[in-house]
């Protein structure tokens, strides 16, 4: 068994012991630090936890054990098509963009980072640019 099946073997019982569903899928070292695949997405208990079990091996200086985090990324997406003047003759907003986003199941993990830009396609068109 290899030194990072052990580690995984070790993080999951203690995630067990203390009655916790996430486990540790596999690990791996990376330029920033180690990398762990979970089964679900930790919350901030569970980063604690792991942190204290690293900190917690002889061979890891605890220097080197930085918080840890949760990878994020921000993407952008277009959306086109939409009438820019609505039926009951309101231009489309921002906010009527967010309401719609929001109750919206494909957009449910989705978290805005800022409010969507409502641009007119053209002078002459009646389409959205979201």
């Amino acid at each position: 068994m290899g030194e990072a099946n052990i580690h995984i073997f070790q993080i999951n019982m203690l995630l067990k012991n203390i009655k916790l569903v996430i486990r540790a899928k596999f690990i791996c070292p990376c330029p920033r630090g180690v990398f762990i695949n979970t089964n679900s997405i930790p919350n901030t208990s569970d980063l604690n936890t792991i942190e204290r079990y690293l900190k917690s091996i002889d061979s890891t200086g605890n220097d080197k054990i930085l918080t840890p985090w949760l990878p994020q990324s921000k993407s952008y997406l277009k959306i086109t098509g939409i009438p820019y003047i609505q039926p009951n003759g309101n231009k489309l907003t921002s906010d009527d963009i967010t309401t719609t986003i929001k109750h919206l199941e494909l957009f449910e993990p989705v978290n805005l980072a800022a409010k969507p830009r409502v641009i007119k396609a053209s002078s002459k068109s009646n389409i959205a640019i979201i």
